[in-house]
């Protein structure tokens, strides 16, 4: 039902918050959760690519899920983190409000969104589920970007990976206009 790590009629998955609701995605998507720091901005991209970060070396293209899903935007505090994951082989880094746990969801507590939902865009939904009193919208990364999007992304990681590790267009540009 959910791909990630399966135990048992279990289901691994890690839960953060947009907007006063939960999310949960597959721990076997996440690489790492981190804190948002040194982004630099790429012009021409779309609203919800906040930027690029040099991870360890590595160009990770930054999303704002917030702005992804249409929410309103928030500020960064605290408790702001930037969840990496595996998002149809690119690996990119995910803007949430916070990362509250990684939890066994039963697999007979997941349910399929109701068919009203389903009408609407909202594809990159696999269902809810449903822990206690908490319902958490369990989310299908490889749907959350569209295939423009990716393509978007993958030209972006190759521009990087052309001018090397830390370097990039924006930062080029910051630099200029910095002297």
């Amino acid at each position: 039902m959910i791909q990630e790590k399966k135990e048992e009629g279990t289901s691994q998955i890690v839960v953060f918050g947009l907007s006063n609701e939960e999310y949960g995605i597959g721990i076997a998507q996440v690489q790492e959760i981190i804190r948002p720091v040194g982004i630099t901005r790429i012009p021409g991209m779309p609203t919800f690519v906040e930027g690029v970060i040099n991870l360890r070396g590595k160009i990770i293209p930054i999303i704002d899920l917030r702005d992804r899903f249409g929410l309103t935007k928030k500020e960064d505090d605290a408790n702001t983190r930037v969840v990496v994951a595996e998002v149809s082989s690119q690996t990119v880094g995910l803007v949430v409000d916070s990362v509250s746990e990684v939890l066994r969801l039963a697999n007979d507590a997941i349910d399929p969104l109701p068919p009203t939902i389903t009408d609407i865009d909202a594809e990159y939904l696999k269902g809810v589920g449903k822990m206690d009193r908490r319902l958490i919208i369990l989310l299908d990364l490889d749907k959350v970007l569209t295939d423009l999007e990716k393509s978007t992304l993958e030209k972006l990681n190759k521009m990087a990976a052309e001018e090397g590790p830390g370097a990039t267009g924006a930062k080029k540009e910051n630099q200029a206009a910095a002297e």
